[in-house]
């Protein structure tokens, strides 16, 4: 694989969103040769129609939520055919994986975020917003109760109701603080803005609190105890970039205490980084472990204090306290309580998690849509409709299933059951019919039902839920956006696959997700990225392509360059250290 085409598949690593952008990166790789890399993006937009009210009647949509989801639904959507109401608590979207830079002043908060109505305003008003929280979702009559966010003094009501043709839930998730005693009290989270404000305060208070005169040298060590609580990609970037903050800013400015400065990154599992390549897990141990950041593996929090955090060994069944300064809770995510309360009325409140069919569509529920972390695909069974795929690819109702008629169906079982095609790629199957042949490898002209039962009966193995990340909310908002779109096309003319139970085709293709890679930034300029097709780089050149694609990512050219001045600003004058 050439350089070019490595830059150019990992510039897709996050869905994009401006409407137009052109970014132009110079980098020096370690082998000295100078790369240039240039990325275009268009965005096609509908063309705003005007259309005569007593010609047609606009369908309510409501879009709950302006994360990256429900963005990437609104910056698509056609809105000369709906009438489109936004409700979120924040009027901003927010470039959530620049959060840990922000942190420690390597970015400034303003330069992530973009105003709602400064994304809307080009479609001339026709996307309504409000700011205000959505706390009850009334699924049987069509409508959802909402509270604004402001202060008590202000005049008017609290509370409204507004009434929907089409929902789409995508208010994102919450910290999960797996009910352990204390998180909420004695942590700090990084999940939002204000989260990554807070936190950068406090570190300057660890470090003031620490020069005062009076304190013991202990006393010292332990204000200036930083604890990462989970060693996913969020932990590790934010302990990166803590690690460098305190060694190229916060030493020069404290010297007193730059001795006694502690990172402690404590993981349940028995790697960081598990969901990356491995090797890209072994590479992140070894330099936390050069640069003085403790990796504690194996150990389960049970309690935080404000003074100590205490945690259970698993090899050894041990407990432990270690006092700190600052903690930062950083384990994963769970359902927002409104999704819960509406789970219950749909009949799925026993579930964890919102269940969608591979449309989008929340089972149980007409016209309601949820996507990005709020939900997860519930994707069917192979197995469960077995029968019924045998009797539809057997034309001649012979009770055999020849290699012919298998093959005129197998393009809507692999779009209709993608697990099938990710267990040909697990065995190396080069052709599908591959899985018609018999135990000793030799192919058959016919298999009967239960050879076809024994053919697929792996299959569903490999069916897996897609992780809670922005490339994911980020995808399935535009496709949600185009089936809307292409919606009273698809009524009379239906593109999806076969309707194995039933007669005629799906409305819409299903969604699916394609990974274009993720990168987990290391410190000391220093990165790693994991791409499609098992590419995993790590060193100095691939913290450039993080600075390039993370920068040509940015919903709009102001926070573009707003990034872009403000990584500049560190490496002339270093991060701002003032408390604000």
């Amino acid at each position: 694989m050439t350089i070019l085409s490595f830059f150019c598949r990992a510039s897709r690593s996050f869905n994009g969103y401006p409407a137009c952008s052109k970014l132009l990166v110079l980098c020096t790789l370690s082998s000295g040769s100078l790369v240039a890399y240039s990325e275009s993006q268009t965005d096609v937009s509908n063309t705003s129609v005007k259309i005569d009210e007593k010609d047609c009647k606009k369908r309510r949509v409501v879009v709950l939520g302006t994360g990256w989801a429900g963005i990437s639904f609104l910056k698509d959507l056609d809105v000369s055919t709906h009438d489109v109401q936004v409700i979120s608590p924040r009027n901003y979207f927010a470039f959530t994986p620049l959060l840990p830079s922000v942190t420690c002043g390597t970015v400034e908060a303003r330069s992530i975020v973009e105003p709602v109505r400064n994304i809307i305003k080009k479609r001339n008003g026709e996307i309504q917003f409000c700011e205000a929280e959505c706390i009850k979702i009334d699924a049987a009559n069509k409508k959802i109760l909402c509270r604004s966010t402001f202060d008590n003094n202000l005049v008017g009501n609290e509370e409204f109701s507004l009434g929907y043709d089409y929902l789409v839930i995508a208010v994102g998730a919450q910290v999960n603080t797996f009910n352990t005693p204390g998180v909420v009290e004695n942590c700090h989270f990084l999940k939002e803005v204000e989260d990554a404000q807070k936190i950068r305060r406090s570190v300057i208070d660890c470090f003031e609190k620490a020069v005062l005169p009076g304190l013991s040298e202990e006393e010292r060590r332990i204000n200036l105890h930083f604890v990462i609580v989970g060693g996913g990609p969020t932990g590790v970037e934010f302990a990166a970039e803590l690690h460098d903050y305190v060694q190229e800013d916060l030493v020069n400015l404290y010297p007193t205490v730059k001795d006694l400065v502690k990172i402690t990154v404590i993981q349940s599992g028995d790697h960081i980084l598990n969901m990356f390549d491995e090797r890209i897990s072994s590479f992140a141990e070894q330099k936390f472990s050069r640069d003085g950041i403790e990796v504690q593996t194996g150990c389960r929090v049970i309690s935080v204090s404000d003074k100590e955090i205490t945690m259970k060994l698993k090899s050894k069944g041990e407990v432990c306290s270690v006092p700190h300064g600052l903690v930062v809770w950083s384990t994963g995510v769970e359902t927002r309580p409104v999704v819960k309360d509406f789970m219950g009325q749909i009949g799925q409140g026993r579930r964890r998690v919102l269940a969608t069919d591979e449309w989008l569509r929340v089972k149980g529920c007409a016209d309601v849509y949820a996507l990005g972390d709020c939900a997860t695909i519930n994707q069917r069974k192979v197995m469960e409709d077995i029968a019924t795929i045998f009797k539809a690819a057997d034309k001649d109702n012979s009770g055999a299933l020849t290699v012919k008629e298998f093959q005129d169906v197998i393009d809507d079982i692999l779009e209709r059951y993608p697990q099938v095609e990710h267990y040909l790629k697990s065995k190396h199957l080069s052709d599908v019919t591959d899985l018609l042949k018999d135990p000793e490898g030799n192919a058959r002209d016919e298999v009967d039902i239960e050879g076809f039962k024994l053919a697929l009966s792996h299959v569903d193995s490999q069916m897996k839920n897609l992780p809670a990340t922005a490339q994911v909310a980020a995808q399935q908002g535009a496709y949600l956006s185009k089936c809307f779109n292409r919606r009273q096309q698809c009524e009379d003319n239906p593109e999806g696959p076969r309707r194995f139970k039933g007669s005629g085709r799906h409305q819409f293709h299903p969604f699916r997700y394609k990974h274009l890679g993720q990168f987990a930034p290391l410190g000391g300029e220093q990165a790693a990225a994991e791409l499609p097709g098992d590419w995993v780089s790590i060193g100095h050149s691939t913290q450039w392509l993080w600075y390039s694609v993370y920068a040509s990512k940015q919903v709009s050219w102001r926070t573009r360059l707003l990034v872009v001045s403000d990584w500049t600003r560190r490496f002339i004058f270093g991060r701002d250290s003032s408390r604000i």
